[in-house]
């Protein structure tokens, strides 16, 4: 059962499928449906938003800024390539080298989407990670720390208790060799 095409623009060519676009209200859904509605400025100003939004993650802005401007750069292309002026006066050769150069722009951007999906998700499993070994870190120090107390203890606690009944063990042998004798 397939999912039905969100829209097809009878110009271009152009057929998304729903699975194509991932989950609702994210990213790449709400780009891609701007591009496809040709809405190009609402998926720019998406994009600004998205890398203009604080993060919980430091180096996360760091690591997607570069994909959001080919994204950008990507959607004015398309813009570009489906808003030229006279592509009906163009052979048909011209015009279906534009198209195709379109839906390659679209390609590339969807690729580039889910690239960034996957740098947030490589981002939180880092740090998912770092909290691992910050949690493994302290347990250890914690485990370190009572047995290196428990040895104290033991060592100025049992260890004279131990001389002690030793020490008596040995006065006792040595009154009752005595008395044998």
């Amino acid at each position: 059962m397939g999912v039905p095409a969100l829209k097809k623009s009878q110009s271009q060519g152009l057929q998304v499928d729903r699975k194509d676009m991932g989950r609702a209200d994210t990213l790449r859904f709400n780009v891609i449906s701007f591009v496809v509605e040709e809405n190009y400025d609402r998926a720019v100003k998406e994009l600004e938003d998205y890398i203009n939004r604080d993060s919980q993650y430091p180096r996360f802005k760091e690591r997607v800024e570069r994909y959001v401007g080919h994204c950008i750069d990507l959607v004015n292309a398309i813009r570009a390539k489906r808003k030229f002026p006279g592509m009906n006066h163009l052979t048909m050769a011209k015009q279906q080298e534009i198209n195709e150069k379109y839906r390659a722009h679209f390609n590339e951007l969807q690729f580039v989407l889910r690239k960034i999906e996957q740098v947030q998700v490589t981002v939180k499993l880092d740090d998912v990670r770092s909290t691992v070994w910050v949690v493994r870190a302290l347990a250890q120090s914690v485990g370190v720390i009572f047995l290196v107390s428990l040895m104290i203890e033991m060592g100025e606690g049992l260890f004279i208790t131990s001389i002690i009944v030793i020490d008596n063990f040995f006065i006792e042998l040595t009154q009752w060799i005595f008395q044998k004798f």
